[in-house]
């Protein structure tokens, strides 16, 4: 009996029109990714939020957990600064690291805005004014994995299209991606698996804020 082959993905076969010199980026495919040319990825620009209590704060028994980092989320300092003090309560200002206030969140109460996560717990001293917490969101390391919307470390968002196959489970691997200014065959791109209809429209739509058009 004859053999029979199975033809892979062919390097770039998805693309319809882009700019080699414009359009393709060099990347690192982050380990343990074994991605297929086409596939859609993200990029890793968030790390891990390490919050702490500003120095010489001696009053401040509060703690600060089960913090967070998401889409919309900014590599830098968050600082929270306590406003409305009150008995095992209290209130603070929440601001990015470019000094833009992202909400008020209160002792106790899961809170949730911008990107950021983090419940504020109360001490055997009650909180004064002024005093507060900082929260250090790192920045990532800039590599790309598979684009997923329930990435929490940037990777939500579309980076660009896997112009060629890399298997990265061995460690990161070098790859190409077209990243800006290109139409494509949507039929041919490569999502996560279980993938719907509505979450591919939706990636299709961050991919068309890079300049990629799907058709």
């Amino acid at each position: 009996m004859p053999n029979t082959l199975t033809e892979g993905r062919h390097a770039g076969e998805f693309i319809i029109v882009d700019d080699v010199a414009y359009s393709r980026e060099q990347i690192t495919v982050l380990s343990g990714q074994d991605l297929d040319a086409g596939h859609v990825v993200g990029r890793v620009t968030l790390g891990a939020a390490t919050p702490a209590a500003f120095a010489g704060n001696a009053s401040n028994t509060g703690t600060i957990g089960s913090v967070s980092v998401g889409l919309g989320a900014k590599p830098g300092v968050y600082t929270l600064v306590c406003i409305e003090p009150a008995t095992n309560a209290g209130k603070f200002t929440v601001e990015d690291p470019d000094g833009i206030l992202v909400g008020v969140a209160t002792v106790a109460v899961a809170f949730s805005a911008g990107g950021l996560g983090f419940t504020i717990a109360d001490g055997s001293t009650d909180f004064v004014s002024g005093e507060g917490f900082t929260i250090a969101v790192a920045a990532g390391t800039g590599k790309v994995k598979e684009y997923h919307p329930a990435n929490t470390d940037g990777s939500a968002l579309p980076a660009g299209i896997l112009y060629y196959a890399v298997d990265a489970t061995g460690g990161d691997a070098k790859g190409v991606i077209v990243a800006r200014h290109a139409v494509v065959n949507a039929a041919e791109l490569v999502w996560f698996s279980g993938a719907t209809t509505n979450q591919k429209t939706t990636g299709l739509a961050g991919l068309a804020l890079l300049g990629i058009i799907g058709r």
